[in-house]
């Protein structure tokens, strides 16, 4: 026997026989994932003494979260959300300084290349929702406007879908925009009021999500992705802080400091300033970005 063979398997053993047999392991890295992930198990195994059959039951949920996954859909991704691992993974690769904002998760509806619009374009291509505005600014840590920063957003209509999970029914692009700061790095646009939509859950981690009496509902939120040269990239969400499920988000995707105050402007002369015949919202966010 080796020396990094540890001998026959135990119970009390576990761990040891098991990564000991990974001694070799020629990438250091992988070596290191696999010792903490072998002995987590481990752990967890042992505290929870599950039957052969609970254990077999774990096996064939995986094996039906594997199915579930095509082109289209990836039910991995969406195990991982819900679990609050995304959001972990994302937090811990987008540590910032204090006062720059803050990321969340990207989403599975991201669509590049979206039409460059000017500021103030309209793009909801339907007319269909309550008018909204959002303006704000993007600015670095110590205060001061980012020109040309590029802003991509992208949202759900009023019924809670993307325009992609909508073919033939939303125009394509519907609600979704590219717009860029001038020198005094303010945006503005126009879309509608968004709400809240259920993730996936017609498959095993719906089905998992009902087991442990959750929901899978998202709240009402807005998508950009900000970037400008000379700072890190900044992938996040505003949110509406009145939505049903703000506090119980199925991803784990809210964060206080995202939250955005939503105002229905009544007043016709500033409907008529911004184009709109009637009542509108309106958000003002500002962004901070970090210097790289």
């Amino acid at each position: 026997m080796e020396a990094h063979e540890k001998g026959f398997f135990t119970e009390a053993d576990s761990v040891e026989v098991v990564t000991g047999r990974n001694a070799n392991t020629e990438d250091p890295r992988l070596k290191e994932v696999m010792e903490v992930i072998t002995r987590k198990l481990h752990e967890a195994v042992k505290e929870i003494e599950p039957t052969q059959e609970e254990w077999f039951k774990a096996i064939m949920f995986l094996t039906e979260t594997g199915h579930k996954c095509d082109a289209w859909r990836q039910e991995f991704i969406l195990l991982s959300d819900i679990l609050g691992v995304s959001m972990l993974v994302d937090a811990i690769n987008s540590r910032r300084p204090s006062g720059a904002s803050e990321n969340t998760v990207l989403g599975p509806f991201h669509v590049p290349d979206a039409p460059e619009y000017p500021m103030g374009t309209n793009i909801c291509l339907d007319q269909k929702g309550e008018d909204m505005v959002v303006r704000g600014r993007i600015l670095d840590t110590e205060g001061n406007p980012v020109a040309n920063a590029k802003i991509d957003v992208w949202q759900t209509n009023d019924d809670g879908f993307y325009d992609v999970q909508q073919k033939g029914l939303q125009p394509d692009f519907n609600l979704r925009g590219v717009f860029r700061t001038g020198a005094d790095g303010s945006y503005w646009f126009k879309g509608v009021k968004p709400r809240f939509y259920p993730i996936p859950d017609d498959g095993p981690v719906g089905q998992l999500l009902g087991h442990l009496g959750r929901h899978p509902n998202r709240p009402a939120h807005l998508h950009f992705i900000v970037t400008a040269e000379g700072f890190d990239p900044l992938t996040t969400h505003i949110f509406d802080p009145d939505d049903p499920y703000i506090n119980t988000d199925a991803v784990f995707g809210v964060k206080e400091s995202l939250l955005a105050d939503l105002r229905q402007v009544t007043d016709p002369a500033r409907s008529a300033q911004v184009g709109f015949d009637g009542p509108y919202w309106e958000i003002e966010f500002d962004f901070v970005l970090a210097q790289v």
